[in-house]
């Protein structure tokens, strides 16, 4: 657990899971390799975690909240740290990582209540995986996330 939890950037973490169990995964738009990932982002001002994780799953995959069914929320919050070529230009330097409240939610609707490009994109194209996808393809600084949330979530998943 980090020292300093200010200079964390509070964040909501999104994992979305279909009928047959497989994850949602966006391809980001700002990274060269495209690396893939769930939904994330930000928790606005006095925001609750849970209206932040609806709202960024609206913003990022089109997704609205009549067609997630909240599964379960991870109790604790977990942090990363950025590269720090990174945490100097993003958000101004004012965070070194971010620290995220996760939830699992299972998608009610179809594909074509799925639209990525959305009003500032954040992904190219998503896909549907199976758990072994995730973690050798997200950004290496977010691996050992990734694991512990598959590792929490993993009863949703027999």
């Amino acid at each position: 657990m980090p020292k300093d939890k200010k200079k964390y950037r509070p964040n909501v973490g999104i994992m979305i899971i279909d009928n047959k169990k497989n994850i949602f995964v966006g391809q980001r738009l700002d990274h060269p390799s495209h690396f893939w990932q769930m939904p994330q982002g930000g928790i606005d001002s006095k925001e609750v975690p849970l209206d932040a994780a609806f709202r960024e799953a609206l913003e990022e995959t089109g997704i609205k909240k009549s067609k997630l069914k909240l599964k379960a929320e991870l109790k604790d919050w977990y942090y990363y740290d950025l590269p720090v070529d990174l945490a100097q230009t993003l958000w101004n330097g004012k965070y070194v990582g971010q620290k995220q409240k996760w939830y699992l939610f299972e998608f009610t609707g179809s594909n074509k209540d799925i639209d990525v490009n959305t009003k500032l994109p954040e992904f190219s194209e998503y896909k549907w995986v199976d758990k072994k996808f995730l973690v050798s393809n997200i950004v290496p600084f977010k691996r050992d996330i990734y694991r512990n949330i598959l590792k929490e979530f993993r009863e949703f998943f027999k």
